[in-house]
């Protein structure tokens, strides 16, 4: 038992060493886009450390963003217009590459997750 909680210890340190090869923390600000799909529109928005700013489809809106470490942020509608726009939005970064992150976003406290890519378009 103690080895095993030993090797995933040493995993989860190791991947954190990997992903801090990346500066993380240029992801807090700049300009950054989510591709869309068949099922949803591409997403644009532009971020400070507290403010991020999205633009999709004729839709704009604004969220504040607070960081709780380099990989996890909260996310909240600042006008929200529907039930859902009042749910805060858990975002965990799982993965990193020089100018773009892959997540996982909760809404709420649902069983929900959203899983996508963002890249970061300009500072």
């Amino acid at each position: 038992m103690k080895k095993t909680l030993l090797v995933i210890v040493l995993i989860s340190l190791s991947s954190c060493i990997e992903r801090n090869k990346v500066d993380i923390k240029s992801f807090r600000t700049g300009t950054f886009e989510i591709p869309g799909d068949e099922k949803t529109k591409r997403t644009v928005f532009t971020r400070n450390d507290t403010l991020q700013i999205e633009k999709y489809g004729n839709r704009i809106d604004s969220l504040a963003i607070f960081w709780k470490n380099n990989f996890n942020y909260t996310l909240r509608m600042l006008n929200p217009k529907t039930d859902l726009d009042y749910q805060l939005i858990n975002v965990k970064i799982t993965g990193v590459k020089s100018n773009s992150y892959t997540f996982e976003a909760i809404i709420g406290h649902s069983n929900y997750v959203q899983k996508g890519s963002v890249t970061k378009i300009s500072e």
